[in-house]
Formats: C-alpha cells, structure tokens, sequence
C-alpha cells in the first residue's frame, strides 16, 4: 500500500545531513517516514512557496546540509487540494533542490492521460526526482511504487526498509497492475479521464450552488466539504447513511480540531443519475444538520 512505500522508502532515501522540507498538510504516512529516518525537517505553509522559498534560502545559507528535499502531494487527501508542480519544479532547479512527490491521488486520476499532476500541469516526470504512487487507488490493486533515476532505484533497492525486509506483491496483483497501466493508456482510458473530470466539476458546481464550504482545486476529485464540529460531522455521515449514501467523515487528528469535513471522492463509474441522487441527499442533509455557511451561489 501507498502507507507503507512512503513510511519504509523515505528512509532509505534520505541519508545522514539532509535537509526536508515538508508541506503542513502532507499524508501520515510521509511524516512516520521523516520520522524513521530520522533527518531534520522544516515545515513550510501549504501550496506556500514564497514561504518554502525563505527556508529554503536560508537553508543554503547555512551551508551544512548534504541535500535539501522538497517533499510534496499531487493531490492533497484530505484538502483536494493541488500543488503548484511547475512553478515549484522552476523553484527547484534554480535553488538546486530535490524534489519527492506523492501521486498517490493523482496518478491515474489527472491530467489529460491520466498520468498524475505531471501530465496535469505538463511537466516532465524527469524533473521530479522522485515519483512515488499507490497502487490501491486508480489500479485497483495492492502495493506501491517509487520511480526516478536507475542510480535513484537502485539505492532503494540496497537501502529501502520494506525492499529488504518484505515479500515482492503476489504475480496476480503485478497481473492487476498493468491491465490497469494498460486499461488508463488507452483511448477508453483517456475518455475515463474526462469522465471523471466532468463529474468533477459538476458536483463542485452543485455543492457551491447549495451554499455549502468546499475545499480545494476545481480539477481535484477529492471533494472536500467543510461541517466544522465533530457532532456535525457524525450527524452528517449518519444522514446520508440512512439515505443510501456511503461517504466518509474526516476529524481530529487527521484534520484540524475545528475543520471537521465530509469526503466525497469522485469516480468515472459514477453516472450523473447516481452523482443527483447523492446530492438531493446531501441537500437534505445540509438542511437537517445547518451547513449552508457559504454566502457564495
């Protein structure tokens, strides 16, 4: 799983005098594997670059670090939330920085051919050092992958906590893996891409239109919707529950104490019968429980 190539993979990457720079809202997964390896991290505001600039200035300024590392999500999983990717890559190269990017949201779900924010923001997957996914999410799958350089690859080969310690994914999962490679490159696979971003900005469009909060990128399929205080939250799941709906609320800790929020993650699969059926629930929902707090129609 993506948990788990993030949590063992950092460490076997990130050697002794590194310098990370993390942005505050990256996954748990990638802060047990700073945590793991045991290096000095920075935290930079979110999608903040002017801030990620600073420190990184003053990093080098320093003159003590062997490598400074930008760590970063494609897709931010509880924000919906997109990072910034060409002008941080432009960041990059004229700092000298490295740069680690998390696609597990992404990858196969953005960009014109459904290859992730690189493919999103046309950037060159080769001026990212390291690309790392998920296969639990758009392969349908288990496991997860880290990609970049053969120099890159074979240290996490030699170094990597779960390459050394674990069993290779079973042939029948590797099987799953590329008939969904296969499946998201095709013609079928591209007009899915749009798909999903049609229905994507159709039920943004409708949630602002109720005068919910929603958090996040336009293009983003994770969706977001701010109910604030944990018992809303609960009344809020409980509601469209009863009303056939199957979401997912999101708290504290893995949100801000007062920034409870409803998760929708979009699919291709869902018709637009089944995306007005979910949200004539959540509509009613909204009115039970008294979340219209955006003055914007």
């Amino acid at each position: 799983m993506g948990f788990a190539t993030n949590s063992l993979g950092l460490p076997g990457l990130l050697g002794a005098g590194a310098l990370v720079l993390s942005d505050e809202n990256n996954h748990a997964s990638l802060i047990l594997g700073l945590r793991l390896a045991r290096v000095t991290v920075r935290v930079f505001r979110h999608n903040d670059l002017r801030h990620l600039e600073r420190l990184a200035r003053r990093a080098i300024a320093e003159g003590k670090w062997t490598k400074i590392v930008v760590v970063v999500e494609g897709v931010y999983s509880m924000e919906g939330s997109i990072v910034p990717l060409r002008a941080l890559v432009a960041l990059k190269k004229r700092l000298g920085l490295q740069l680690y990017l998390d696609e597990a949201h992404s990858v196969g779900a953005m960009g014109p051919r459904g290859r992730g924010v690189t493919d999103h923001w046309g950037v060159d997957p080769r001026d990212v050092d390291v690309l790392m996914g998920t296969f639990t999410k758009s392969f349908g799958a288990a496991g997860g992958y880290i990609a970049g350089s053969a120099r890159l690859v074979a240290c996490v080969r030699a170094q990597g906590h779960a390459h050394a310690y674990a069993h290779a994914m079973a042939p029948c999962v590797a099987a799953q893996v590329l008939a969904a490679m296969r499946a998201i490159a095709s013609p079928a696979g591209a007009a899915r891409v749009r798909r999903l971003r049609d229905n994507t900005h159709y039920f943004r469009r409708r949630l602002r239109a109720m005068g919910v909060l929603t958090f996040g990128h336009e293009d983003s399929p994770v969706v977001p919707m701010l109910v604030y205080t944990f018992s809303k939250m609960a009344a809020t799941v409980e509601g469209l529950t009863a009303r056939g709906v199957a979401t997912v609320g999101v708290g504290f800790p893995a949100t801000p104490l007062n920034k409870a929020r409803i998760r929708f993650c979009l699919s291709a699969a869902h018709t637009r019968e089944q995306l007005d059926e979910c949200l004539a629930a959540v509509e009613a929902v909204v009115d039970e429980v008294g979340l219209r707090y955006s003055r914007r129609r």
